[in-house]
């Protein structure tokens, strides 16, 4: 397993953090940079759809939750659609809801599967630039949710494997936009979700989501060629000869980095339906795709191949104005820079950055080339709260430090690049709490209110 000590090989980048942190002390509460704004878009019960009900942390049922925002939140990006005619910029925010934990979720502790697995899943959510700040836009025409119960399709040369058509989305951990137009979703470990919710089969979950994230009608699909285990993020790129490029990160520890090129163009119709496999093998600060003859089981073929197993990689960007992929787990922050510039050569040359310790889980990169690094150690508490980093040349500078126990759960950045959007996750939720004592009440600070994941706004000057 390639740890941090094993990486040091790989030509390391970026200076320590430690003036960074001494400029800016990021406390337990909520705690904003000088030159940001901060404002809170939408949290845990929040409706997404038009026809949510107002939200009841006592009494909420599964049909409730599955039109509101979720328990856990994971910002996975932010998709721009083409300008409408009057001129107002849109996105479509696309949020993953990985999990929901019965002490901090239900009143008394006592788990309810049924409402939990409503309140998984993902949100997708309409925002637009009004009168110089971004805003939700409440009840927009492609907000949705996806949950355990929505109607999905296998696609792929293994869709006869799943049976075809398959019933819902569960542990969604990440994923991204794609320059072709579609968003894709990653399921995660099923395992936990199959047994909670009492589901016949694992094999209709563990796959890579792709949808239109423009179409609220659109059915997701299961991508079964690029196979079938636990995800944790995915990036895309399009190669120079025009073909679809996805790069996957396997969840967990030992975890593989994988590689799909299209057969065909990233243009044509379902480009992700058909193509090759490949995983990482990485020494002496180069990176080969060893191609994989086998996508059944890929984790397997990818042992034997000689792929490098990975200490818990945990996110993926790929940087479009730096030509380049970016990988982060707890071996800490490396940048995968193809040969030739090509998304789709055989080798990449692989550099480390100093992030000085910092628990990175997360990692985005805006049109500019900027990188923003957030960080999560669920929920145990340290010396200082758990924090949204933009990477510079100079070093690493925080932004943003999350309430109480809470986790930053990715970042997007508007195209005009005036604000972030980021997440603070399951806050309060440290060792010991529950529903009645959490050890915060973030945001509202209401007695009997229990806190709230929220998406947030980080809006500049």
């Amino acid at each position: 397993m390639i740890s941090r000590r094993a990486l040091l090989a790989a030509p390391a980048l970026l200076p320590a953090i430690a003036a960074a942190q001494s400029a800016f002390p990021v406390l337990q509460d909520d705690t904003v940079a000088p030159g940001f704004r901060r404002g809170v878009l939408m949290r845990w019960g929040d409706r997404v759809t038009f026809d949510a009900p107002p939200w009841d942390p006592r009494t909420t049922n599964a049909e409730a939750a599955s039109a509101q925002f979720g328990w856990d939140a994971r910002l996975v990006d932010l998709v721009i659609p083409p300008l409408a005619a009057d001129r107002v910029p849109r996105g479509v925010l696309a949020i993953a809801h990985p999990t929901v934990s019965a002490a901090m979720a239900f009143p008394g502790g006592v788990d309810r599967p049924e409402v939990a697995g409503a309140m998984q899943g993902a949100s997708l959510v309409n925002v637009e630039r009004q009168g110089g700040r971004w805003i939700v836009s409440d009840g927009g025409f492609q907000s949705r949710r996806l949950t355990a119960a929505n109607l999905c399709r296998a696609a792929g040369p293994l869709a006869t494997d799943t049976g075809g058509a398959l019933r819902g989305v569960i542990a969604i951990t990440g994923g991204c936009a794609t320059p072709w137009g579609s968003l894709l979703l990653t399921e995660g470990d099923p395992a936990p979700w199959v047994q909670r919710l009492g589901l016949h089969s694992a094999e209709a979950y563990g796959w890579l989501v792709e949808l239109d994230p423009l179409d609220p009608q659109s059915i997701p699909a299961k991508q079964t060629a690029i196979g079938r285990f636990p995800k944790s993020d995915a990036a895309a790129a399009v190669s120079r000869a025009g073909q679809a490029v996805v790069f996957v990160a396997e969840r967990g520890a030992g975890g593989y980095l994988f590689r799909f090129l299209s057969s065909g163009p990233a243009a044509g119709e379902a480009p992700l339906e058909a193509g090759s496999l490949a995983v990482a093998r990485m020494q002496a600060g180069r990176l080969d795709w060893v191609p994989l003859a086998d996508a059944t089981n890929p984790t397997e073929a990818a042992r034997q191949a000689g792929g490098t197993a990975l200490d818990a990689p945990s996110g993926l960007a790929w940087d479009t104005a730096g030509n380049r992929l970016i990988l982060c787990g707890k071996f800490g922050v490396l940048s995968l820079l193809p040969e030739g510039g090509d998304a789709g050569a055989a080798a990449m040359s692989v550099q480390r950055h100093d992030t000085g310790g910092l628990a990175v889980r997360t990692i985005a990169a805006d049109r500019n080339g900027g990188v923003m690094l957030g960080t999560d150690t669920d929920g145990v508490i340290g010396p200082a709260a758990q924090s949204l980093w933009v990477m510079e040349a100079s070093g690493l500078r925080p932004i943003y430090g999350a309430p109480r126990a809470a986790g930053i759960g990715g970042a997007a950045a508007s195209p005009d690049g005036r604000v972030i959007f980021t997440v603070a996750r399951r806050p309060g939720a440290e060792p010991g709490a529950s529903f009645e004592r959490p050890s915060t009440r973030w945001p509202e600070f209401q007695p009997g209110v229990p806190p709230r994941s929220a998406l947030l706004s980080l809006a500049r000057g």
